[in-house]
């Protein structure tokens, strides 16, 4: 009878194993699944995320854009505002240069200043 009670146990035992090894690996296959599932979700969120930054970006790159060549603009009327005026006052100097020069030569000769 010890025999038959030894067989019974070792049976009972590899049972107990057997069942508790498939719930194991059931269980594992289920923990890859969710694993799997996790992954994904985390990539789509970062696809949106990556998406929300690049539309944010691009609106920054627009407004910067745009802001840029108001600047352009503003900077080079001035700067033919600012060629204007020094052309002017040039040619008044020159005009200012140029009868003083002659006077100087009426007055070495003796005349009248004409200017």
């Amino acid at each position: 009878m010890h025999v038959r009670s030894v067989g019974r146990l070792l049976l009972c035992s590899a049972l107990a194993l057997g069942l508790s090894s498939s719930a194991a690996f059931a269980q594992a296959g289920q923990d890859m699944k969710d694993a799997g599932h996790a992954t994904k979700d985390a990539a789509v969120d970062t696809g949106h995320a990556t998406k929300t930054v690049a539309k944010k970006t691009a609106h920054g790159t627009k407004k910067v854009y745009h802001k840029t060549a108001h600047g352009t603009k503003v900077a080079a009327h001035k700067t033919a505002d600012g060629a204007e005026v020094v052309g002017h006052d040039t040619k008044v100097g020159a005009k200012k240069t140029w009868h003083a020069t002659e006077n100087v030569g009426d007055k070495v000769a003796d005349k009248p200043a004409t200017h």
